[in-house]
C-alpha cells in the first residue's frame, strides 16, 4: 500500500492552493470542520480499508494497493 500524490502537478498545485487559502480545510468541501482537514477523515478511512484502491474526494491523494 502506498499513498502518493496525484500524477497531474497542475492539478496538484490548484487544490494545494486551495488548502492554503482555506487553512488547510479540503477545498472541495463547504463546511470548515475537522473532518474536513487534509487529509480528510473520509481518505484515513479509506486508506485504512485494505480493498480501496483510488483517490481522495478532491483528487490530491492516490492509494495504490501495489507497492508502485
Amino acid at each position: 500500500m502506498k499513498v502518493r500524490f496525484n500524477e497531474n502537478a497542475e492539478l496538484v498545485n490548484k487544490v494545494k492552493e486551495g488548502l492554503e487559502r482555506s487553512g488547510g480545510y479540503c477545498p472541495c468541501r463547504l463546511e470548515k470542520i475537522e473532518d474536513n482537514k487534509c487529509i480528510c477523515k473520509e481518505f484515513r478511512e479509506q486508506i485504512k480499508d485494505p480493498e480501496f484502491e483510488g483517490y481522495c474526494h478532491c483528487m490530491l491523494y492516490y492509494k495504490s494497493l501495489g507497492d508502485e
